[in-house]
């Protein structure tokens, strides 16, 4: 096909269906069987194949030259109609709205406290963020996400991508102490600011959700977040866990082990230009991702694309024309 494109003459004009085109000979084929047919036959060629043997200036209904002219045009034009021509258009280049975020997923022992409250039941708190992420992954149309778990260390799940789905399927099977039972978040952090430091300037965005104090990992939180504010990464950071408070049906489920560094988080979003937000039950956490929902999305070129407009009803209307022609043309008897 591309060697043909080369000699085709018009490349703003392209078929769709280019196979439609071997039913050209069809009329002649048609004559030459008719020929090679039997004459004491019991089944006889239909009227409409006989007009069809016309085409080919053959059979008992005798045509003009100029009439068997006009059949063969419309024939051809037919065709190229069943061909499905198509049209493009100038090439357009539109805006494509999206940010470039990584999620950063606590799975420290500590999220195994099973206080907070989902459906009317008591849960873990991994279980209750990874319900809130999830609903938060469903309004990302548009946005490349990558997901992040850390514990003692940090690892990536999924790089940036624009499959949602398979960050869903990695958030689902994310269990505690999948990457230990500590917490690392001075690496989290890093590790995001590598993932997102070859993406364009203000689209570097980091959201980190944790329930603990940094216990583990090689960088300081605070020295990590000095890394990400010098390449240019904005993070968001989420205190997750209840104060000793949560209650099922009134009744006190756990208290708090380990108390969360809000400190620390505040101070980590307030030098990269991010928020600070404190969740200490469900409803809190959905209103947060609620709120980062909002932020305003980086406007950002699209693929440039070229539409397809149909043009077949040109060479539809040229067959009809021809063939209203044809039948209107006095036949010339032998």
């Amino acid at each position: 096909m591309s060697a043909l494109a080369a000699y085709w003459p018009w490349p703003d004009l392209q078929l769709a269906w280019p196979l439609a085109l071997l039913a050209l000979p069809l009329p002649i084929l048609m004559l030459a069987w008719k020929r090679r047919a039997d004459p004491g036959a019991a089944l006889r060629v239909p009227y409409a194949a006989a007009e069809l043997e016309a085409l080919a200036g053959g059979g008992r209904v005798g045509v003009s030259w100029l009439r068997s002219g006009l059949l063969w045009l419309g024939w051809l034009a037919l065709c190229l109609a069943m061909a499905r021509p198509q049209q493009l258009g100038e090439a357009i280049t539109p805006p494509q709205g999206g940010r470039q975020m990584m999620l950063a997923m606590d799975v420290s022992g500590s999220m195994s406290e099973p206080d907070m409250v989902l459906g009317a039941q008591a849960v873990e708190r991994l279980t209750a963020a990874k319900a809130v992420l999830a609903d938060f992954l469903d309004r990302r149309a548009g946005d490349r996400v990558g997901l992040l778990v850390f514990g003692d260390r940090a690892y990536t799940l999924t790089p940036l991508t624009a499959d949602l789905s398979s960050v869903r399927d990695q958030l689902r099977d994310s269990v505690v102490g999948l990457a230990g039972r500590e917490t690392a978040i001075g690496d989290a952090i890093a590790l995001a600011v590598k993932r997102l430091r070859n993406q364009p300037e203000g689209q570097r965005v980091l959201i980190l959700l944790t329930d603990g104090v940094s216990n583990a990992g090689v960088l300081e939180p605070l020295r990590a977040a000095e890394l990400a504010r010098a390449e240019g990464v904005r993070v968001h950071t989420v205190a997750f866990g209840s104060d000793g408070s949560a209650r099922f049906f009134g009744i006190p489920v756990a208290a708090d082990r380990d108390p969360v560094d809000e400190a620390t988080l505040r101070r980590i979003a307030e030098m990269t230009g991010g928020r600070f937000f404190r969740a200490r039950d469900t409803d809190q956490l959905a209103g947060i991702y609620a709120e980062l929902d909002r932020l305003e999305p980086i406007a950002a070129k699209g693929p440039t694309l070229r539409p397809r407009n149909e043009r077949y009803e040109w060479p539809l209307a040229v067959a009809l024309l021809l063939g209203a022609l044809a039948w209107a043309w006095p036949e010339r008897r032998r």
